[in-house]
């Protein structure tokens, strides 16, 4: 029972947190990724890697990918925690997955600057699904070592 408030207060804070960086205005937004680029190309020039090649479109697609795949990582051990069979759980995981970067691209089409892309909603279900199958392969891992236990 404390496992499932535990994660599905966890899922639901960082669903309002993917949503919160959908509200903010395109000029934001930039910024943001902005901060990021400049991080990642300091870090790669001090590495003696060139970084010319990485730009903001592309930090601004690693991170819808990374922010989904954590919440499918999130949404696997949330559904989890819930008593229910296998079937239910599959609906419920697919259409969250699904739905939350639906209501995400939908979102944006109402904030100044920012447009809502189909191929966002792709690109974030791409990630929902990483993150699930992450969490699903470790979960059989641990549990197949537990079991030799």
């Amino acid at each position: 029972m404390k496992k499932r408030l535990v994660w599905t207060v966890t899922a639901v804070l960082y669903i309002l947190f993917i949503y919160s960086n959908s509200l903010k205005t395109a000029d934001l937004s930039s910024v943001d990724s902005g901060h990021v680029l400049e991080y990642l190309r300091n870090l790669f020039i001090s590495a003696g890697i060139e970084s010319q090649w990485l730009t903001e479109h592309i930090i601004r697609k690693a991170g819808h990918f990374s922010e989904y795949t954590l919440l499918g990582i999130i949404l696997f051990q949330c559904v989890k925690s819930y008593e229910i069979n296998m079937e239910k759980r599959l609906f419920i995981h697919g259409m969250a997955g699904f739905l939350i970067p639906f209501i995400d691209e939908t979102i944006q089409l109402f904030v100044p600057g920012r447009s809502g892309q189909i191929s966002d909603v792709w690109l974030d279900c791409s990630g929902v699904a990483a993150g699930t199958a992450i969490a699903a392969l470790l979960f059989f891992i641990y549990a197949k070592e537990w079991s030799k236990i």
